[in-house]
């Protein structure tokens, strides 16, 4: 799954390790899925959205 997270990031100059901490997930957890090797949960994919006030869709997309 694609995602616009460093962008987002860039944006707002956050880093991981701001993000995770407001998110209450590691740094790693961030990385990851920034990285595409790791599929968040729904709940995490709505809190990041929501952190970036913005919706799943625009955050995520899926590449079947």
């Amino acid at each position: 799954m694609k995602n616009r997270i460093k962008v987002l990031r860039a944006m707002r100059d956050v880093t991981q390790e701001q993000l995770a901490d407001s998110l209450g997930v590691t740094r790693q957890t961030i990385h990851a899925v920034e990285s595409e090797k790791y599929n968040p949960s729904l709940e995490l994919a709505f809190k990041i959205a929501n952190y970036f006030d913005t919706t799943i869709e625009d955050v995520f997309q899926y590449d079947a």
